[in-house]
Order: C-alpha cells, then sequence, then structure tokens
C-alpha cells in the first residue's frame, strides 16, 4: 500500500468524522442553546454557529498536523496499523473536544440560570406601620450573664 493512499484514506476519516460529530454537536448544541437562551432563538442560533466553527477548526487542524506518515509502508497490515492508530488518534481528540464543548454549553447554561434568577430581597414593609425591629430581649428569659 502506498503512503499516497494511506494518506487519502486517513484525510477522507478525518474529515469524515469531524464532519459527522460537528452536525451531532450543531443538532445537540442547538436545542441545548435554545433552552439556555429561552426566547432569543437568533443568539442562540449564533452561539451554536460560533462553538461548532471552533470544533471544525480545532478538529481539521489537528487531522492536518497528524497526517504526516513514514516515508514507506511495507504491506497492507502495516498500512491498517498505522491508519488504526491514526483514527484511534483523531477519535480520541474528537471526543475531548465535544465534551470540552458541552462543558461550555453547561457553563452558559448555569451562567444563565443565575443571573436570571429572582434575587430575594428583604421582606416588604407595610408602609403604615413602619420598620419593626426585633426585641433585644424577650419576657420570662434570664438574661445571660456576662
Amino acid at each position: 500500500m502506498s503512503v499516497v493512499l494511506a494518506l487519502m484514506i486517513y484525510l477522507a476519516a478525518g474529515i469524515g468524522l469531524t464532519a459527522v460529530v460537528g452536525r451531532a454537536l450543531a443538532r445537540s448544541g442547538r436545542a441545548f442553546l435554545l433552552d439556555v437562551f429561552g426566547n432569543s432563538a437568533a443568539l442562540a442560533e449564533a452561539v451554536t454557529r460560533l462553538l461548532v466553527v471552533g470544533f471544525y477548526l480545532l478538529s481539521l487542524g489537528f487531522v492536518a498536523l497528524t497526517v504526516g506518515m513514514p516515508g514507506t509502508i511495507g504491506n497492507a497490515s502495516q498500512a491498517v496499523q498505522l491508519l488504526s492508530v491514526k483514527v484511534g488518534e483523531l477519535l480520541l481528540v474528537l471526543g475531548a473536544l465535544y465534551f470540552a464543548t458541552l462543558v461550555v454549553f453547561s457553563r452558559l447554561r448555569r451562567s444563565r440560570a443565575r443571573t436570571s434568577a429572582p434575587v430575594a430581597g428583604p421582606p416588604s414593609i407595610p408602609s403604615d406601620e413602619g420598620p419593626v425591629s426585633p426585641p433585644l430581649w424577650r419576657a420570662g428569659r434570664r438574661q445571660a450573664a456576662l
């Protein structure tokens, strides 16, 4: 098996796997971010596209950096071994990037939930009574010795 054929197989596998995982990330991310951003579908779509483009750039950059093969491949067994190592490395990196993107999605969701949660303030005071302070001591209890 020639080196050029092995390179072509690796590039096809790398680009194909990146495209499949990227599409899955876009579908899942879109639904997730619609939940995060609520009524702003345009914002959810824009953030999804930005994250997916980053995923594609990192994944395809890894494929391009690891495309190098040794000068000669002796037989088909060596070619299969080499391709399995290369594709295995690629799958590990794709998995790590996928989970890193999911972490970004969950952090966005958490931060959005924190900012949209109602802030509990002090209880409202009726305007006709004014502020009421708690008693400093209660009747029937002895004051603690100082």
